[in-house]
């Protein structure tokens, strides 16, 4: 049977089908019940936008597709004036926004993007103990009597003994300023409409993530310091490589002249800050768990919080 999509013509289910899946593939959401405005494009324009794959229809016909874009959104909180460095990315790797201030400064820029995926760089929940539960660490190998590793959650020692390397998260009221301010970001957050990934039902959803991780895991090995010139361009050139529209950090050595270092006017046009990097690290998370779940591993206990990395397996240990 012919369906109908939007406010458009009719045409063979099949094709229909097959369109919406890679709308949906690209990051797009039909909306067809929804009261809002239909984009209409003649068949051979949609079929450009996707690939060919209505190219048999009629020519002469209309699809109305009401598109909604799905929007990666990577923060990372800070310490200081300005407490988060926030970055968006589309479903090309475009980036839609970045910046740093406020949550009430993040929140007016998310207000238009009703379904996003969120990955934070900050605990997601306090140490609950469970690496103090006999049973918990005979699953580690790890003596019932020591109190190695009770001051990890089970997604830091996880990470930890990898040799990936992060702070530990003690109970709530032991921990320092800024981690509490991240529960406090989550609190808001959800307050917000966002739910704790994997929600399937929500249109906004968040988790935890860990920026050095996502670098680690991505390069197969440790990342150089995230605070040196050559850290920086390793971070940058791993986003590049991995397809988000930034500038090639190489193009940076072409301004690394004898001129501009004695001149003292090096400015390293194109180079992201290392807080920004980490930004747009977790948000390149977000776009993995969202087009390549099969890609990424939960870390960790759901009970006291998991961490997103987006590799499908995690080595015994990184060097």
């Amino acid at each position: 049977m012919p369906v109908r999509v939007g406010a458009g013509c009719t045409h063979d289910g099949m094709e229909l089908r097959q369109a919406r899946s890679r709308l949906q593939a690209r990051g797009y959401k039909p909306l067809l019940r929804q009261a809002a405005p239909a984009i209409s494009w003649p068949v051979a324009d949609f079929g450009k936008a996707l690939g060919g794959i209505v190219a048999e229809l009629p020519p002469s016909a209309n699809l109305s597709y009401t598109l909604r874009l799905m929007i990666f959104l990577g923060i990372d909180p800070t310490a200081g004036r300005r407490p988060l460095n926030y970055a968006l990315l589309d479903g090309k790797l475009n980036i839609v926004a970045e910046g740093a201030g406020q949550l009430d400064d993040l929140l007016q820029v998310i207000a238009p993007y009703p379904d996003i995926l969120c990955a934070v760089d900050a605990p997601l929940r306090p140490n609950l103990g469970l690496m103090t539960d006999p049973e918990v660490r005979r699953q580690f190998g790890l003596s019932a009597k020591s109190k190695t590793w009770t001051h990890y959650r089970v997604c830091e020692f996880e990470l930890r003994r990898r040799n990936i390397r992060l702070y530990n998260t003690p109970v709530e009221t032991d921990a320092p300023s800024w981690m509490q301010s991240g529960w406090q970001l989550y609190a808001q957050l959800q307050a917000a409409g966002f739910a704790v990934y994997p929600a399937d039902s929500a249109s906004r959803r968040l988790f935890e993530a860990h920026p050095h991780a996502t670098f680690t895991a991505r390069l197969g090995h440790l990342p150089y310091r995230k605070d040196i010139l050559e850290g920086r361009m390793q971070r940058q050139l791993v986003l590049y490589d991995e397809g988000v529209q930034l500038p090639d950090a190489l193009e940076t050595l072409e301004e690394i002249t004898r001129h501009h270092l004695l001149r003292g006017t090096l400015a390293l046009r194109g180079l992201r800050a290392h807080d920004e990097l980490d930004a747009l690290a977790t948000a390149l998370t977000a776009y993995f768990a969202h087009t390549r779940p099969r890609e990424i591993t939960l870390v960790g206990s759901p009970v006291d919080g998991q961490i997103v990395i987006p590799v499908a397996q995690l080595k015994d240990h990184y060097e």
